[in-house]
């Protein structure tokens, strides 16, 4: 598998598919339509280290093609949530790893992604999106 050049900077999505191999391409197409259909308009999607990140308030999720350089993926493409220790997984469909707050999952085809299990933890990640920035104004209130 071809790194992409470390100082390469991806403005666009139309972009990020022109460098990929036609199977992170793929992947990631199908992730980000899931992501963006389940989100809606309560998602925003930027390129942060050349790949898509998804937040609404805070950082929801991000796709990290192994393409890319610095995400310390190796095999296809990653799906990794940002506040993964706080969702309820009961299926285990995350793998927590090393770091202790991003959980993540590696695709190899596009035949393994379980789009409900997506969703699922989509919905939560907004609701744990919610419940901490209600901490943060309710801590606010109280230095006052």
């Amino acid at each position: 598998m071809q790194k992409i050049n470390n100082s390469i900077k991806i403005t666009s999505i139309p972009q990020l598919y022109d460098v990929l191999p036609e199977h992170e391409r793929l992947i990631t197409d199908v992730l980000r339509q899931i992501i963006t259909q389940t989100l809606h308009e309560t998602c925003r999607e930027k390129l942060s280290f050349n790949v898509p990140y998804f937040y609404v308030r805070r950082g929801i999720c991000i796709i990290w093609p192994a393409s890319i350089p610095r995400g310390g993926v190796k095999d296809l493409v990653l799906l990794g949530f940002w506040y993964g220790n706080k969702l309820v997984d009961d299926a285990n469909y995350l793998t927590h790893g090393t770091n202790k707050q991003i959980f993540y999952r590696i695709y190899k085809s596009v035949h393994e992604i379980d789009e409900m299990a997506i969703r699922k933890l989509l919905s939560e990640a907004i609701v744990v999106d919610n419940q901490a920035v209600k901490l943060v104004f309710k801590f606010r209130l109280k230095e006052f």
